[in-house]
């Protein structure tokens, strides 16, 4: 007998406002009755990393587990190594010090957050209040972004999708998308003020959560631009709990009545 559970996994953070929103994120999902639930994270939450979430699922007769990487790109590196150790993939892309993690039930992997309409929808509702005048204004949407060969690449691909979105609904003129990794936003803020240094910069932060990258990097590397920046991150929402409903309906589309019995969201 098949007996899906969802395990959720995010990055992980000092900030317990940081873990607060995330976990608050995932008790607000609507899945079928008898399907338990876990926010698991990759490191720094003591009790609640990622092995701690398969062993508790396990615990409960789990034989279907259903990954949910609550991360902003394929891009990121932490995917390639969660999927390695998760079994997955049967080798990393690049080396990581994670090791295979102890599991006896199948595992589903979804994916992470890349180009989503929905977050597409989040990121505007979040950043319209800076506009003025759409039509003489520029979209530059900022994410942390890798210097990794191929995984550079899926930042970008994501980036410069959800970037195009966000300009159809808001009806801006122009759209460009930079990372902090490698430093790309001063080269693009300088090539704006060349070709038109008439419209504003509305500056979108892609992080899952306010914090070091959106309150503290992104403005210190705009000290010498002309920008609009209100540093919102895409939590709270409440369509990111709608997103994560959305990854494991394929997995569980037979059982999509009821309520959720269980979930893990604290130690």
């Amino acid at each position: 007998m098949v007996n899906y559970g969802i395990l959720v996994i995010s990055h992980g953070s000092r900030s317990a406002e940081w873990v607060r929103l995330v976990d608050e994120a995932v008790e607000a999902m609507n899945v079928p009755e008898g399907i338990a639930v876990y926010s698991s994270f990759l490191e720094i939450v003591e009790g609640r990393l990622i092995q701690d979430g398969i062993t508790h699922l396990e615990s409960l007769g789990v034989t279907d587990i259903i990954v949910v990487p609550f991360f902003v790109s394929s891009g990121s590196t932490h995917i390639d190594e969660i999927s390695y150790a998760l079994g997955v993939k049967s080798e990393p892309a690049l080396p990581t010090d994670m090791r295979p993690f102890a599991i006896r039930a199948r595992i589903h992997f979804t994916s992470p957050i890349d180009d989503d309409p929905v977050i597409a929808e989040i990121l505007y509702e979040k950043m319209k209040q800076l506009s003025v005048d759409p039509t003489r204004e520029i979209v530059l949407l900022v994410g942390h972004g890798s210097v990794e060969e191929g995984f550079h690449q899926l930042w970008r691909i994501g980036l410069e999708k959800l970037a195009g979105r966000l300009k159809e609904l808001g009806g801006f003129d122009e759209w460009d998308v930079a990372m902090l990794l490698p430093d790309q936003i001063a080269s693009r803020m300088d090539k704006w003020n060349i070709q038109k240094p008439e419209h504003t910069v509305l500056v979108v932060p892609l992080f899952l959560s306010d914090g070091y990258f959106t309150n503290d990097v992104i403005p210190s590397r705009l000290t010498e631009c002309t920008y609009k920046y209100n540093g919102r991150a895409l939590l709270p929402h409440p369509l990111l709990s709608r997103w994560m409903e959305r990854q494991t309906a394929p997995y569980r589309s037979g059982n999509d009545t009821g309520i959720r019995s269980e979930r893990v969201i604290e130690e």
